[in-house]
């Protein structure tokens, strides 16, 4: 068994959506990035590379490719699992946390964990995600970013 960790920070901008775990929430502003800037998911890929000792996103997926211009971040979760079976691994869970002023995000936190589980080939119940604040503190607290951290298990 292998522990991985990952983390991930995105900036809120206007004229983008926003995609958390794979589902688009509504909300005056997005995440910008090269991709769907799915913080959460990024998270999720880099602590499942980093159990299975490999490379972290940006080395696999670089932003100066565009094959991965605005591509879903579950379709590149996908390609992580095959990253880590192709090295004899499989994800046992993951545990992982958005940091978020706005919006609420309990309602969508169901369809995330299904979103992501399947990606991964697994159970929903092995997949957590939890959301908090900052109370007002720092970049997430004032809106101008979400970030979002994730540890897994592998076997």
């Amino acid at each position: 068994m292998r522990i991985g960790s990952g983390y991930d920070v995105h900036k809120l901008v206007e004229g983008r959506d926003l995609i958390l775990g794979g589902v688009k929430i509504p909300f005056e502003k997005g995440l910008l990035g090269h991709s769907d800037a799915d913080v959460l998911v990024h998270a999720i890929m880099d602590a499942l590379l980093g159990a299975a000792g490999e490379h972290d996103i940006g080395y696999h997926f670089p932003d100066t490719d565009d094959r991965y211009k605005g591509i879903s971040s579950i379709r590149l979760l996908e390609e992580v699992m095959k990253i880590l079976s192709a090295k004899g691994y499989k994800p046992v869970n993951v545990d992982a946390t958005v940091v978020a002023q706005k919006p609420k995000l309990l309602p969508y936190i169901d369809a995330m964990r299904e979103n992501i589980a399947c990606a991964m080939g697994i159970e929903a119940d092995r997949v957590n995600i939890k959301a908090t604040t900052e109370e007002g503190l720092g970049f997430t607290g004032s809106g101008e970013g979400m970030k979002a951290s994730a540890v897994c298990l592998i076997e």
